[in-house]
Protein backbone atom coordinates (compact mmCIF):
# COMPACT_ATOMS: atom_id res chain seq x y z
CA UNK A 1 0.00 0.00 0.00
CA UNK A 2 1.43 3.39 -1.02
CA UNK A 3 1.58 6.58 1.00
CA UNK A 4 -1.86 7.72 -0.21
CA UNK A 5 -3.42 4.37 0.67
CA UNK A 6 -1.90 4.56 4.13
CA UNK A 7 -3.31 8.06 4.59
CA UNK A 8 -6.82 6.92 3.65
CA UNK A 9 -6.59 3.92 5.96
CA UNK A 10 -5.40 6.16 8.79
CA UNK A 11 -8.28 8.60 8.19
CA UNK A 12 -10.80 5.74 8.31
CA UNK A 13 -9.21 4.46 11.52
CA UNK A 14 -9.21 7.90 13.19
CA UNK A 15 -12.85 8.59 12.30
CA UNK A 16 -13.79 5.12 13.44
CA UNK A 17 -12.09 5.68 16.81
CA UNK A 18 -13.87 9.00 17.27
CA UNK A 19 -17.28 7.57 16.42
CA UNK A 20 -16.67 4.54 18.63
CA UNK A 21 -15.70 6.74 21.59
CA UNK A 22 -18.84 8.86 21.17
CA UNK A 23 -20.99 5.73 20.97
CA UNK A 24 -19.48 4.30 24.16
CA UNK A 25 -20.19 7.55 25.99
CA UNK A 26 -23.74 7.72 24.66
CA UNK A 27 -22.94 11.02 22.93
CA UNK A 28 -23.04 10.16 19.23
CA UNK A 29 -26.74 10.90 18.69
CA UNK A 30 -26.43 14.47 19.94
CA UNK A 31 -22.95 15.36 18.70
CA UNK A 32 -22.24 17.19 15.43
CA UNK A 33 -19.42 15.51 13.53
CA UNK A 34 -18.09 17.38 10.48
CA UNK A 35 -15.81 15.66 7.98
CA UNK A 36 -14.17 17.66 5.21
CA UNK A 37 -10.82 18.04 3.45
CA UNK A 38 -8.48 20.57 1.94
CA UNK A 39 -8.31 21.55 -1.75
CA UNK A 40 -8.99 19.27 -4.69
CA UNK A 41 -7.56 15.94 -5.72
CA UNK A 42 -4.06 15.33 -7.04
CA UNK A 43 -2.51 12.08 -8.27
CA UNK A 44 0.99 12.97 -9.46
CA UNK A 45 2.26 14.77 -6.37
CA UNK A 46 5.90 13.72 -6.12
CA UNK A 47 5.37 10.62 -3.97
CA UNK A 48 6.54 7.23 -5.26
CA UNK A 49 3.24 5.54 -4.42
CA UNK A 50 2.31 4.07 -7.83
CA UNK A 51 -0.89 6.13 -7.70
CA UNK A 52 -1.08 6.64 -11.47
CA UNK A 53 -0.46 2.99 -12.27
CA UNK A 54 -3.11 1.86 -9.78
CA UNK A 55 -5.68 4.53 -10.67
CA UNK A 56 -7.32 2.50 -13.42
CA UNK A 57 -10.65 4.02 -14.51
CA UNK A 58 -11.16 5.84 -11.20
CA UNK A 59 -11.50 9.62 -11.46
CA UNK A 60 -10.62 11.26 -8.10
CA UNK A 61 -12.47 14.47 -9.02
CA UNK A 62 -15.51 12.65 -10.40
CA UNK A 63 -17.30 14.82 -12.98
CA UNK A 64 -15.40 17.95 -11.94
CA UNK A 65 -12.74 19.49 -14.15
CA UNK A 66 -9.24 20.14 -12.88
CA UNK A 67 -7.72 19.27 -9.52
CA UNK A 68 -5.35 20.70 -6.94
CA UNK A 69 -3.93 24.09 -8.00
CA UNK A 70 -6.84 24.58 -10.44
CA UNK A 71 -9.39 27.38 -10.82
CA UNK A 72 -11.92 24.77 -11.89
CA UNK A 73 -14.22 23.10 -9.35
CA UNK A 74 -11.97 20.05 -9.16
CA UNK A 75 -9.47 22.26 -7.37
CA UNK A 76 -11.75 24.22 -5.05
CA UNK A 77 -14.77 22.02 -4.28
CA UNK A 78 -14.18 19.61 -1.40
CA UNK A 79 -16.04 16.79 0.38
CA UNK A 80 -18.21 17.99 3.25
CA UNK A 81 -20.25 15.72 5.53
CA UNK A 82 -22.30 16.64 8.60
CA UNK A 83 -23.47 13.91 11.00
CA UNK A 84 -25.77 14.79 13.88
CA UNK A 85 -28.59 12.22 14.22
CA UNK A 86 -30.57 14.31 16.69
CA UNK A 87 -30.76 17.32 14.33
CA UNK A 88 -29.68 16.40 10.79
CA UNK A 89 -31.72 14.11 8.57
CA UNK A 90 -29.85 12.05 5.92
CA UNK A 91 -29.77 13.81 2.56
CA UNK A 92 -27.79 15.77 -0.01
CA UNK A 93 -27.70 19.56 -0.31
CA UNK A 94 -26.56 21.87 -3.10
CA UNK A 95 -26.37 24.87 -0.76
CA UNK A 96 -23.25 26.93 -1.38
CA UNK A 97 -21.10 27.09 1.78
CA UNK A 98 -17.46 27.58 2.69
CA UNK A 99 -15.34 26.09 5.45
CA UNK A 100 -14.82 29.68 6.57
CA UNK A 101 -18.54 29.74 7.44
CA UNK A 102 -18.00 27.22 10.23
CA UNK A 103 -16.77 30.05 12.47
CA UNK A 104 -19.96 32.11 12.45
CA UNK A 105 -22.20 29.07 12.15
CA UNK A 106 -20.75 27.47 15.27
CA UNK A 107 -20.77 30.81 17.07
CA UNK A 108 -24.50 31.06 16.35
CA UNK A 109 -25.04 27.44 17.41
CA UNK A 110 -23.33 28.03 20.76
CA UNK A 111 -24.73 31.54 21.29
CA UNK A 112 -21.20 32.93 21.21
CA UNK A 113 -20.43 36.53 20.25
CA UNK A 114 -17.37 36.89 18.05
CA UNK A 115 -14.95 39.75 18.73
CA UNK A 116 -15.38 42.84 16.58
CA UNK A 117 -13.66 42.38 13.24
CA UNK A 118 -13.23 38.63 13.64
CA UNK A 119 -13.82 36.28 10.70
CA UNK A 120 -14.96 38.95 8.19
CA UNK A 121 -15.28 36.34 5.42
CA UNK A 122 -17.43 33.99 7.50
CA UNK A 123 -21.23 33.83 7.20
CA UNK A 124 -23.76 32.07 9.40
CA UNK A 125 -24.79 29.03 7.33
CA UNK A 126 -26.07 26.93 10.24
CA UNK A 127 -29.49 26.31 8.64
CA UNK A 128 -27.79 24.97 5.52
CA UNK A 129 -25.40 22.82 7.55
CA UNK A 130 -28.31 21.30 9.46
CA UNK A 131 -30.23 20.62 6.26
CA UNK A 132 -33.01 22.96 7.34
CA UNK A 133 -32.48 25.25 4.36
CA UNK A 134 -31.44 24.61 0.77
CA UNK A 135 -30.22 28.21 0.51
CA UNK A 136 -26.55 28.90 1.14
CA UNK A 137 -24.31 31.82 0.33
CA UNK A 138 -25.23 34.35 -2.30
CA UNK A 139 -21.57 34.81 -3.25
CA UNK A 140 -18.45 32.73 -2.73
CA UNK A 141 -14.91 33.67 -3.76
CA UNK A 142 -12.69 30.78 -4.83
CA UNK A 143 -8.92 31.16 -5.00
CA UNK A 144 -6.29 29.30 -7.00
CA UNK A 145 -3.89 31.00 -9.43
CA UNK A 146 -6.59 33.65 -9.96
CA UNK A 147 -9.83 34.47 -8.18
CA UNK A 148 -13.20 33.05 -9.20
CA UNK A 149 -16.68 34.01 -8.05
CA UNK A 150 -19.68 31.74 -7.56
CA UNK A 151 -23.17 33.28 -7.55
CA UNK A 152 -25.93 30.72 -7.54
CA UNK A 153 -25.40 28.52 -10.57
CA UNK A 154 -23.00 30.95 -12.21
CA UNK A 155 -19.23 30.77 -11.92
CA UNK A 156 -16.93 33.51 -13.18
CA UNK A 157 -13.17 32.93 -13.51
CA UNK A 158 -10.93 35.99 -13.83
CA UNK A 159 -8.51 36.18 -16.77
CA UNK A 160 -5.12 34.68 -15.95
CA UNK A 161 -1.72 34.74 -17.58
CA UNK A 162 -0.28 31.62 -15.99
CA UNK A 163 0.17 28.23 -17.68
CA UNK A 164 -2.96 26.35 -18.72
CA UNK A 165 -1.48 23.08 -17.45
CA UNK A 166 0.33 22.35 -14.20
CA UNK A 167 2.94 20.01 -15.65
CA UNK A 168 4.13 18.62 -12.33
CA UNK A 169 0.67 17.26 -11.53
CA UNK A 170 -0.80 17.09 -15.07
CA UNK A 171 -3.69 19.31 -13.92
CA UNK A 172 -5.62 21.88 -15.94
CA UNK A 173 -5.22 25.18 -14.10
CA UNK A 174 -8.12 27.01 -15.69
CA UNK A 175 -5.89 29.94 -16.62
CA UNK A 176 -7.13 31.71 -19.75
CA UNK A 177 -6.33 35.23 -21.03
CA UNK A 178 -10.07 35.85 -21.44
CA UNK A 179 -12.78 35.74 -18.74
CA UNK A 180 -14.66 32.47 -18.27
CA UNK A 181 -18.31 31.98 -17.32
CA UNK A 182 -19.97 28.66 -16.60
CA UNK A 183 -23.52 27.63 -15.73
CA UNK A 184 -23.01 25.02 -13.00
CA UNK A 185 -26.64 23.89 -13.13
CA UNK A 186 -26.15 22.03 -16.39
CA UNK A 187 -22.37 22.06 -16.89
CA UNK A 188 -20.77 20.81 -13.69
CA UNK A 189 -17.64 19.89 -15.62
CA UNK A 190 -17.12 23.50 -16.78
CA UNK A 191 -16.83 22.50 -20.43
CA UNK A 192 -18.73 25.38 -22.08
CA UNK A 193 -17.44 28.90 -21.58
CA UNK A 194 -20.50 31.15 -21.90
CA UNK A 195 -18.68 34.47 -21.44
CA UNK A 196 -19.10 35.67 -25.03
CA UNK A 197 -22.81 34.83 -24.95
CA UNK A 198 -23.41 36.62 -21.64
CA UNK A 199 -21.27 39.79 -21.54
CA UNK A 200 -23.63 41.49 -19.07
CA UNK A 201 -23.31 38.64 -16.55
CA UNK A 202 -19.52 38.67 -16.95
CA UNK A 203 -19.43 42.40 -16.29
CA UNK A 204 -21.73 42.02 -13.28
CA UNK A 205 -19.72 39.24 -11.64
CA UNK A 206 -16.37 40.88 -12.41
CA UNK A 207 -17.59 44.06 -10.72
CA UNK A 208 -18.82 42.16 -7.66
CA UNK A 209 -15.51 40.33 -7.34
CA UNK A 210 -13.61 43.62 -7.62
CA UNK A 211 -15.82 45.11 -4.90
CA UNK A 212 -15.14 42.15 -2.60
CA UNK A 213 -11.40 42.52 -3.17
CA UNK A 214 -11.57 46.24 -2.43
CA UNK A 215 -13.53 45.61 0.78
CA UNK A 216 -10.98 43.00 1.85
CA UNK A 217 -8.11 45.39 1.23
CA UNK A 218 -9.71 47.88 3.64
CA UNK A 219 -9.79 45.38 6.53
Amino acid sequence: MGRRGNAIAELDWCVGRLVSALQKQGLLKNTMVVLSSDNGSVVIDGYLDEAVAKLGSHRPSGPLRGGKYSNFEGGTRVPFLVHWPARVKPGVSDALVSQADLIRSFAHLTATTLPAGAAPDSENMLSALLGESKTGRQLLVEQASVLSLRQGNWKYISPGTGPALQKNTNTETGNEPQPQLYDMSNDLGETRNLALENPAKVKELAAKLKAIQAAGARH
